[in-house]
């Protein structure tokens, strides 16, 4: 895809609707811009409206998990877009609703949303069908099948430990040594097994409670804090 390859984006945060400071909210796609996105942006702006609505038409299919194979390829004749330039197209599109989608409509409103797309330089003109997807009738249709589409990844089903301390082993460094026998089973029935040397257990827990940490200091910070 054209953004393979490209730096990684700067940290994307913006100037909200009602004239707030760029350091007082972050878009709805994050504090750095989906590479895909970015590249998308771009790219429709070259667009006539017709050809992105048959493209806005087709990633609705795909979020809602259908094969859009056949009117991918409908579109390439009709419109002489090329396989990559219809790629970045609608990964970039997909992505996009696919974000705004997974937030509460409680937590992101139409303005804030369209405003968001402003500073990606998307042409007013397709902003209204793109908010039209994210907050019309179809927007539960949307949210259940993203929701569905997440459950099906596999989920921890089991888990066991025991201590163990090997007596006898070929190596005098681990003679006497703790470690840890965990077992982990899916919920696609797979079991994985795997041991964890007492000094790795010590700083797995470490980076745990720092991560926690980190994640209560961030939700202290208004930033994050979400608005009405």
């Amino acid at each position: 895809m054209a953004a393979a390859g490209r730096a990684p984006s700067l940290p994307y945060s913006h100037a909200g609707a009602a004239g707030e400071s760029s350091l007082s909210r972050v878009s709805f796609l994050g504090a750095r811009l989906p590479p895909e996105v970015e590249a998308m942006a771009r790219s429709v702006r070259d667009l006539s409206k017709e050809a992105f609505r048959k493209l806005l038409k087709v990633t609705i299919s795909a979020l809602e998990g259908r094969d859009c194979r056949e009117s991918v390829e409908r579109i390439a004749e009709s419109t002489g877009l090329s396989d990559e330039q219809l790629a970045v197209l609608i990964s970039g599109l997909y992505t996009l609703l696919r974000e705004a989608l997974r937030l509460p409509a409680s937590s992101l409103k139409e303005d804030v949303f369209k405003e968001d797309l402003k500073e990606l330089r998307i042409p007013e003109e397709l902003i209204g069908d793109l908010a039209t997807v994210a907050f019309g009738n179809r927007r539960p249709i949307l949210e259940a099948t993203i929701q569905s589409q997440a459950n099906k990844l596999p989920r921890i089903k089991d888990f066991k430990w025991r201590v163990d301390v090997a007596i006898s082993t070929s190596s005098l460094a681990r003679a006497l040594q703790p470690s840890i026998l965990m077992q982990m089973v899916i919920s696609d029935g797979t079991a994985h097994r795997f041991e964890v040397p007492l000094a790795k257990f010590q700083e797995l827990r470490y980076s745990v409670a720092l991560i926690l940490k980190d994640m209560n200091d961030l939700e202290k910070r208004s930033i994050l804090k979400i608005q009405d």
